[in-house]
């Protein structure tokens, strides 16, 4: 079959024919209708991402959007390495239906970011029962934008979205999320930001997709926020590390605060639950809540896709 084949860390992929994945009686191979081209992809596919077993050569892709024989459209993923999704065919151990009305496109470019901050929201829901106020950093990218959005569908109280872009920042306003603008300025000038905000709206969810200097400015921020010792905790989820694989921790923050820091990502989350919030995750793409922009790139013009840059995601289809 043709695919894209990564044939080492640093190389590129090119469109050439690959070894059909392995068969399974219960699993009929899917065709391919879109598959996204994820941060996380090119971070597996270089040996990069913490998930990476450096073997060579593969077919990166995580998830896409396939066709089952009989012509249904489904959202699929976690294909065994060596395939990925990129490719014709594909053998995966799960798929749930693409309801009507979903952009089949936009579901590939967008239910890998998208459940990257639901994850972390439908967890902190189900343990206090219910969301009240949640601090999104890194709000204008697209995964934090789609964070921002699940958490106004999943009926946040308040919710505070945090990020470099103004435009984008307005967009989010106009849905009704508080905004807080960190440029053009400096990690310094963040803190204060920041400071100012949360010591009206203390967040009870910390939602981080860049890390590095940004949270050091958020730890800052929370440290400076005086907490009611009877308040809740503050859950501070590190998510995406766009803005830096290292952040200073002060010692004060952890002593003075009820707060909890975790992760959220492949391997602290089982796969299981994952494919369990797929069907609400894709019934927004449905319904208008989430949407994702998307630049298509055809199987063999696979080397553009990869060098893709801007504010749509890449979108590998059949040729």
């Amino acid at each position: 079959m043709r695919a894209a084949v990564v044939t080492g860390p640093d190389s590129a992929p090119v469109c050439a024919e690959f070894p059909d994945p392995d068969q399974r009686p219960d699993r009929p191979p899917l065709r391919l209708v879109g598959a996204g081209l994820h941060h996380v992809v090119r971070g597996l596919a270089s040996g990069r991402h913490y998930g990476s077993d450096h073997a060579y050569p593969l077919v990166p892709g995580i998830d896409a959007v396939a066709r089952t024989d009989d012509g249904r459209l489904v959202y699929t993923g976690l294909p065994r390495a060596p395939w990925g999704t990129m490719a014709e065919r594909m053998v995966t151990p799960f798929d749930v239906a693409v309801p009507a009305g979903a952009d089949p496109l936009a579901v590939a470019a967008g239910m890998n970011p998208a459940m990257s901050g639901w994850m972390a929201l439908a967890a902190r829901r189900e343990e206090a029962g219910e969301l009240t106020t949640v601090l999104v950093l890194g709000a204008t990218g697209m995964s934090g934008s789609l964070a921002v959005r699940a958490a106004l569908s999943l009926g946040a109280k308040q919710v505070v979205a945090a990020g470099r872009d103004r435009a984008a920042l307005e967009r989010l306003s106009d849905l009704g999320a508080v905004t807080v603008a960190l440029a053009p300025a400096t990690p310094d000038t963040w803190a204060d930001a920041l400071s100012a905000t949360v010591a009206d709206i203390q967040p009870a969810l910390v939602l981080d997709f860049v890390w590095g200097p940004a949270a050091e400015a958020a730890f800052t921020a929370l440290g400076r926020a005086r907490a009611d010792e009877d308040g809740a905790p503050v859950d501070y989820v590190q998510i995406g590390s766009l803005g830096g694989t290292e952040a200073a921790l002060p010692a004060a923050l952890l002593r003075s605060r009820r707060i909890r820091i975790s992760g959220s990502g492949v391997g602290s989350v089982s796969k299981a639950r994952m494919i369990a919030e797929l069907p609400a995750v894709l019934a927004r793409f449905a319904d208008g809540t989430f949407d994702a922009p998307y630049t298509a790139y055809p199987l063999s013009r696979v080397g553009e896709a990869w060098a893709h840059q801007g504010r749509t995601r890449a979108v590998v289809v059949p040729d």
